[in-house]
């Protein structure tokens, strides 16, 4: 219940990130730029993407010709318009997800190299500086492993929806064969 006060909360995060070290800063930096993006994925997702896609079949609807080579590079372009849409900072959200893990083995190699100084400085006996180092070796570990964890589940969301969506689109833009093209191919 302590945490739930704003000063014991704040005070807990400035000693969680000086146990941690400078290198669970930068962790905290690209987790918040992450979730930043996919809150936004996720706002469009519930907003705009169905008006896309809406826009997308009034479009294809509007048309008359749906059996040309031209229709057909029409509607090609219309699903491509929405997969990009829908695919928009998920590669910026991979690569974030990919970094937080990474730098926080960076995290454990810097907390190991300050262990190690402990110990060739005083020699193994003094723990209580040890441990100093061990923290900083094993936060920012964890907090790298959490925070790409959490991504993890949140991209393969918002990836299956925006395929959901484009596949959805694609099966809703009927495409009619030209009359020539079907006499054509029964005589054949």
């Amino acid at each position: 219940m302590d945490l739930l006060n704003p000063a014991n909360a704040f005070a807990a995060i400035a000693e969680y990130l000086r146990a941690g070290g400078p290198v669970v800063v930068a962790i905290l930096v690209s987790t918040f730029l992450m979730w930043v993006l996919i809150v936004e994925r996720l706002i469009y997702f519930a907003t705009t993407e169905r008006a896309l896609a809406r826009e997308k079949r009034e479009t294809w609807a509007a048309r008359e010709d749906h059996a040309s080579w031209f229709a057909h590079a029409i509607r090609e372009r219309l699903i491509s318009e929405q997969r990009l849409a829908n695919q928009q900072y998920l590669g910026v959200i991979k690569v974030l997800i990919l970094v937080t893990p990474l730098l926080g083995l960076l995290g454990t190699v810097t907390g190991m190299i300050e262990v190690f100084q402990v110990i060739t400085s005083t020699g193994a006996s003094n723990a209580r500086l040890m441990a100093s180092g061990i923290s900083k070796a094993t936060i920012p570990t964890m907090t790298g492993l959490a925070v790409s964890l959490s991504g993890i589940f949140f991209i393969n969301v918002l990836e299956r929806r925006g395929t959901r969506t484009v596949a959805g689109l694609a099966d809703s833009l009927d495409i009619h064969v030209a009359p020539d093209t079907a006499a054509s191919g029964d005589t054949a």
